[in-house]
């Protein structure tokens, strides 16, 4: 018997995020230990451990190809994902990249160089690209309306999870072992990467019990089972029940719409009547990478080094940053159905380019050159103390605190609203690829920014976000609260403009009307003549459903 109820699908079905958040933090927490920098050390003290005290870890650039290694699977994994899902189900898609995590999370425990360790982040990557593609599309199926947001925005909230629970896994182990040359241990980094197989594995047979996604099921001609789901999840085991009823209705019209198109491809989504929602997809995932806030997560030591931390009161203070990221992202799980997509994308690009612009200032008005790096390393190339490096820490955590409740869930929340059910699997995937294609190149970039431009490297995401901010205000629509097959009329509205529709600021959020819909009360949202005809040929009259 299936898992029925939402919270637990939701709260099973986004550990593939927190996989990912394992992963960023099983890097991060790692780059300032004496015994990942000597054991994969490529200074001028030469091979492992020869000097514990002198040690630098690997270079910049291949610091950089280590931390982008998982990204680059990633990207790998979420163009596969796409054909992957629409073969096999979303559920089927999910579990078999916890099979691909297991076995890279092996391989990263055993890593005898570092040539192994970017092979077992790349096979982690690629799960994780499966993972962060397929799992808010499983979800968006799955989630009543009113509610899509926040059940997908538990994506985000996993992540966060995954990198506190593993960062403090591995301030822990960071104590394994002594302080000189001959007793640093391996096991400081082994063990957590090992610890990490648990999660997933607990994923992969937990989704086992939930059920496929019915909009999938569709669109393999399994109406029973597609209207058993509903009922399941839904109608409270009463398969009559007006909602119901009706959004297997809105699945029927659209998926006979969409039988007309049935083989369709990546390229599809470059199509006129396309491209607009897939470049707005593909952007939210590109913006997220470009706000900095993934380059935060892996280099927050860096950071926290140039401020005039040591080694364990940065390991220490750089998990207050994590403590913010889980804490600030619950607002959005609460309430982004009804602040909406624009309006919390618009507020989080402001303030994180203001806190951008802030370390800016600061790093570059009060900071000094350091030769070679602090501790040696050259991507610590700034130093700055007293009161400026206070500040640095400040616009840090309130770089964070931004991100969590706004880019971080809307980010995964929103390229699944956009696509017709043909297309999603491979639209989110698509968008999800940008993701991670341009954390792969961050990950090479940034290592070697703070070894060259320096204080610069901030400016350098301050600019995007300024980009980022009205490219949301004049091209992203809002779709809280509106059914997957609702959001349709936003870009084929005749009145709108062409390829566009409906002009994005003029959209609004649908929640209340959709929460009374899912109650039963059709007439709520479209009113007391529509709520009795076909939802093929329901008029879009209002802004509301606009």
């Amino acid at each position: 018997m299936a898992i029925g109820n939402i919270y637990v699908i939701a709260g099973v079905a986004v550990i593939g995020g927190g996989l990912f958040g394992f992963d960023i933090s099983s890097l991060s927490a790692q780059l300032g230990t004496q015994s990942y920098k000597c054991y994969f050390n490529q200074g001028p003290d030469g091979p492992p451990f020869s000097n514990a005290d002198h040690c630098t870890g690997p270079r910049p650039l291949v610091q950089g190809g280590i931390t982008a290694a998982m990204s680059a699977g990633s990207w790998v994994g979420a163009l596969v994902s796409g054909p992957l899902s629409d073969r096999l189900g979303r559920k089927w898609s999910i579990i078999i990249g916890t099979i691909f995590w297991t076995i890279g999370s092996a391989i990263c425990s055993g890593s005898q160089n570092i040539g192994m360790l970017c092979a077992g982040r790349a096979i982690n990557g690629f799960a994780i690209g499966i993972e962060s593609a397929q799992v808010p599309v499983y979800i968006a199926e799955l989630a009543p309306p009113s509610k899509r947001g926040r059940f997908i925005g538990f994506q985000q909230w996993a992540i966060t999870w995954g990198i506190l629970i593993m960062y403090y896994m591995s301030y822990g182990s960071s104590f394994i072992g002594g302080r000189t040359a001959q007793t640093y241990s391996t096991t400081t980094f082994r063990l957590p990467w090992a610890l990490q197989i648990i999660p997933g594995l607990f994923l992969g047979i937990m989704m086992i019990f939930l059920p496929e996604s019915p909009r999938w099921l569709a669109r393999k001609d399994r109406w029973e089972d597609c209207h058993a789901v509903l009922t399941l999840v839904h109608g409270k085991g009463d398969s009559s029940h007006p909602f119901v009823m009706s959004e297997l209705q809105d699945i029927k019209d659209m998926a006979e719409f969409e039988r007309r198109h049935a083989d369709v491809t990546y390229l599809d989504l470059f199509k006129p009547a396309m491209i607009n929602r897939t470049l707005i997809g593909l952007f939210t995932q590109i913006w997220s990478q470009l706000t900095g806030m993934n380059v935060m997560m892996y280099y927050i030591n860096n950071i926290f080094a140039m401020a005039g931390y040591e080694r364990n009161a940065a390991l220490l203070a750089s998990s207050i940053n994590y403590v913010i990221n889980v804490l600030c992202t619950l607002p959005a799980l609460i309430w982004m159905d009804r602040w909406g997509r624009r309006p919390t994308l618009l507020v989080g690009a402001f303030f994180m380019c203001l806190w951008m612009c802030v370390n800016a200032g600061v790093m570059g008005a009060y900071g000094r050159v350091v030769p070679g790096g602090v501790n040696g390393v050259p991507s610590q190339s700034m130093e700055v103390t007293g009161a400026p490096a206070k500040a640095l820490i400040a616009g840090t955590y309130l770089f964070v605190a931004s991100f969590a409740p706004t880019w971080g869930p809307v980010s995964w929340a929103y390229p699944p609203e956009l696509f017709p059910l043909a297309l999603r699997g491979k639209g989110v995937a698509l968008a999800t690829s940008g993701n991670w294609a341009f954390n792969t190149a961050l990950g090479l970039f940034v290592p070697e920014a703070f070894a060259n431009i320096k204080w610069k490297t901030y400016l350098v995401f301050a600019v995007f976000l300024f980009a980022a901010f009205w490219h949301v205000f004049f091209l992203f629509p809002e779709t809280a609260g509106k059914t997957l097959e609702e959001t349709k009329a936003i870009f084929e509205d005749p009145n709108g403009i062409k390829y566009i529709g409906t002009p994005a600021w003029k959209t609004r959020v649908a929640s209340k009307a959709s929460r009374a819909a899912e109650r039963g009360d059709l007439s709520a949202k479209y009113g007391e003549k529509e709520a009795m005809t076909p939802p093929n040929e329901r008029a879009v009259h209002s802004e509301t459903n606009v």
